[in-house]
């Protein structure tokens, strides 16, 4: 039995009352853990699965435009301001699918204004073939886009490149039609 003081309260709670409170403060405590301690912690760490490395022109600004992209995408992007023509033909991507930047994860080779989603896609799906390409610098997609290029959305295809240089359509991004002025 527990003592009471005069106001009645308990002023040593009993073993009972210690377990009922101890099981409420270790559910919430677990709770508080998994959505305040530990949540952070698994979204602070990066990636090493998206770890990409990108051949670009250290002046290219849509280059760091789509670099951006893929970090707010979850990538963890090494850069090497070289240029890419060299390592686009050291990687086997033809030169008829070129762009402004060269990019290397999980040996698939990343040609051009590539978004995320299809990158992040590739690597779900690991199909047999040499990579992705935008070739060109298609105006809406990632890192040319925006109120710089004065919103407008071109069409553009991402083709999934094989092996050989052939490729197919991979996703196809429609263009928005524009009032003629």
């Amino acid at each position: 039995m527990s003592q009471r003081s005069k106001l009645g309260t308990n002023v040593h709670p009993t073993k009972s009352d210690w377990l009922k409170a101890m099981n409420f403060s270790r559910r919430k405590l677990v709770i508080g853990l998994a959505a305040a301690g530990f949540t952070p912690i698994i979204f602070a760490q990066k990636n090493p699965s998206l770890a990409i490395q990108i051949w670009k022109d250290p002046n290219c600004g849509c280059c760091k435009d789509w670099v951006d992209h893929l970090e707010k995408s979850g990538f963890t992007a090494t850069i090497l301001e070289q240029g890419n023509n060299g390592i686009r033909s050291k990687l086997g991507m033809p030169q008829k699918f070129g762009s402004c930047h060269t990019a290397l994860i999980q040996g698939y080779v990343i040609e051009g204004h590539v978004p995320a989603s299809e990158i992040l896609y590739l690597l779900k799906v690991r199909p047999s073939a040499l990579g992705l390409a935008v070739p060109g610098m298609p105006v809406g997609s990632p890192g040319m886009d925006g109120s710089v290029y004065g919103n407008r959305r071109d069409a553009f295809d991402v083709l999934l490149v094989q092996k050989d240089g052939t490729s197919k359509v991979f996703k196809s991004y429609p263009g928005e039609k524009r009032a003629s002025s």
